[in-house]
């Protein structure tokens, strides 16, 4: 009979996604992880059968906790028109205090993609659908602030906004007054 799990995998796939997060894939060693969630090798590996099924975890988590509740007002069925001009507001609001997680770390998946893990087909996958994921947030937000807009110009903006973002969270970790000036010029092109 195995082992009955004692632990909130939810907390510790968090725990392991700020150290992912901070330090990248190859970076995150596994003394680290165990330091982060508490739990031994064998635990982890239980739980998750690797490093990397844990990063997915990770990935996951983020995904789910971090950016799509940030772009649900974007997403919903009703799309207010200040959504676009308020998400961007806000993330300038939270990449300019030099003590904020993500100010200092960027974004996970984008730091993922600047990484060696970026050379798997499952990451650069997730990359790209998360890519088209902000896009499509961008277009509806864009949309619902520029009703009167053509679809193509509406597409174009949106392209834009989501290049915008991605050197935002490219930028953050290494040029603060750069990330946010990519965030002013999208607040510019939406408003």
């Amino acid at each position: 009979m195995g082992r009955l799990q004692t632990f909130d995998t939810a907390e510790v796939v968090r725990a392991a996604r700020a150290v992912f997060w901070q330090h990248g894939y190859e970076d995150a060693s596994i003394p680290d992880l165990e330091a982060a969630t508490g739990l031994k090798r064998s635990s982890l590996y239980n739980a998750f059968d690797s490093k990397r099924g844990l990063f997915d975890a990770a990935v996951n988590s983020y995904l789910d906790e971090v950016i799509r509740p940030r772009l649900r007002p974007l997403t919903g069925a009703r799309v207010s028109p200040d959504a676009i001009v308020e998400y961007f507001t806000g993330l300038r609001a939270a990449l300019a205090r030099s003590d904020s997680f993500t100010a200092e770390n960027g974004c996970l998946l984008i730091n993922a993609a600047g990484g060696p893990i970026a050379h798997d087909d499952a990451v650069r996958e997730i990359v790209a659908d998360y890519r088209a994921e902000l896009q499509s947030a961008m277009r509806s937000g864009i949309a619902a602030r520029h009703p009167d807009r053509l679809a193509g110009e509406v597409d174009r903006m949106a392209e834009t906004c989501t290049a915008l973002l991605v050197a935002t969270f490219a930028l953050t970790r290494v040029d603060a007054a750069a990330a946010l000036g990519s965030l002013d010029a999208a607040l510019r092109l939406v408003d």
